[in-house]
């Protein structure tokens, strides 16, 4: 997206506010889909918790897209969205039987990830379709908070326990029709994704029932100029060929599943701020905005880098600048940055802000959480208003005092 229709999308919208480019979404999409197009059955499933605006999930519908869903509620938005249940995988995490039950209710693919779960599902409805979520015990992605495939991960069914999992579905008679797995995010060696796939292919060879086999995602996105990425066509050469040989092992066609989150949404994403102080110190010269950590937590949480540049004065002369927020305490975005020289009410804009920056927003300090809009057919669409006093206080009981 150009600078000057940012611009004009704060002036319009007000800031902070959270703007996506639908055709970078759907570029994302396609570069996917013609990865893998020498799989003759291929499913993405969008992961729900990267962007949850059901304007968002309405799109992905429209291009054909699955979900893969975490909670009952994500489940919800799905269906309200126009998905199919059967167009939808949920894979919960240390969430009750109720709630899985609930879910497999509705009528979506339930993916269970703990021989408990798995034992007293299977009892009460061994005739409902299930996945099982293997740990590989394979370390992958970019930080030790999104890497969810190593033995000491609390997510999967180690590999170690197959023996006892195929006991469980054998004395429940359950009826197991996918394998699935998820190593983490931000995977840079496809050989170690590709690794990890050899895994599941094994476990796959102990299911004779199977439709479909999830190899999960985690594939990594460039965060700066010059940054490193997944190369996904590389990854859907090699994988490819692999998967339809396993095929041919196996007797019949597997559907291929993935379930792409910020590779899919993180680059559409435009975070908005406006400057309201240019504070110098003794040793740094800060640029303070009107959010924080509330609305953009990922550099606090993960130390994660977000492009960021002043587009009220693109062309200005760079100085280093530490970016921080409003919140009352440490509260950084950025430190040490070369950026085009800040004055205050100028507009900065963070990229990389589609995947998991709205999504876990909060009302931490009371602060009101931004608005979304989304860039549609050259046209800004509002799909989320920003929030009031009212909103803050709508579900707070005052009582007597």
């Amino acid at each position: 997206m150009e600078g000057n229709t940012l611009l004009q999308i704060a002036k319009d919208f007000g800031s902070p506010v959270y703007v996506y480019d639908a055709e970078k979404i759907q570029f994302q999409y396609k570069r996917l889909t013609s990865a893998f197009n020498k799989v003759k059955h291929l499913k993405l499933n969008y992961a729900v918790k990267a962007l949850s605006n059901i304007s968002i999930l309405k799109l992905f519908n429209q291009m054909g897209s699955g979900l893969d869903t975490v909670s009952i509620q994500e489940v919800q938005l799905g269906l309200k969205a126009g998905f199919k249940p059967e167009q939808i995988i949920y894979t919960p995490n240390g969430v009750s039987l109720d709630e899985i039950e609930k879910a497999a209710k509705l009528g979506v693919q339930v993916n269970i990830d703990n021989l408990s779960i798995l034992e007293q599902f299977g009892t009460k409805h061994p005739k409902t379709p299930v996945c099982i979520r293997i740990n590989p015990h394979v370390m992958a992605g970019g930080n030790t908070n999104i890497s969810v495939g190593h033995i000491d991960s609390k997510f999967g069914i180690s590999i170690h326990q197959i023996p006892l999992l195929l006991r469980i579905v054998e004395n429940t008679k359950m009826n197991i029709n996918g394998i699935h797995m998820h190593t983490g995010s931000d995977i840079l060696d496809i050989d170690v994704f590709l690794y990890a796939s050899e895994i599941l292919f094994d476990t796959a060879k102990h299911f004779t029932q199977l439709e479909f086999i999830d190899f999960g995602s985690g594939f990594k996105v460039p965060y700066k100029p010059g940054d490193i990425e997944t190369n996904i066509e590389e990854l859907g050469e090699k994988l490819s060929k692999r998967f339809n040989d396993f095929c041919k092992e196996y007797g019949r066609e597997l559907t291929l599943a993935f379930e792409p989150g910020k590779f899919l949404v993180s680059e559409a994403g435009y975070f908005l701020t406006k400057v309201n102080v240019v504070k110098q110190t003794t040793s740094t010269v800060f640029a303070q905005v009107d959010s924080g950590f509330n609305h953009l937590i990922r550099p606090m949480l993960y130390g994660s880098q977000h492009e960021i540049s002043n587009i009220s004065n693109p062309e200005g002369r760079e100085r280093f600048y530490s970016v921080v927020g409003y919140i009352c305490e440490t509260d950084t975005f950025a430190n040490n940055r070369r950026i085009s020289e800040i004055k205050e009410d100028d507009i900065l804009a963070f990229k990389n802000a589609g995947a998991y920056c709205f999504s876990m927003a909060s009302n931490y300090n009371s602060r009101y959480r931004p608005a979304e809009v989304l860039w549609y057919k050259q046209k800004a669409h509002l799909i989320r208003k920003r929030e009031t006093f009212e909103d803050i206080l709508n579900h707070q009981i005052a009582i007597e005092i």
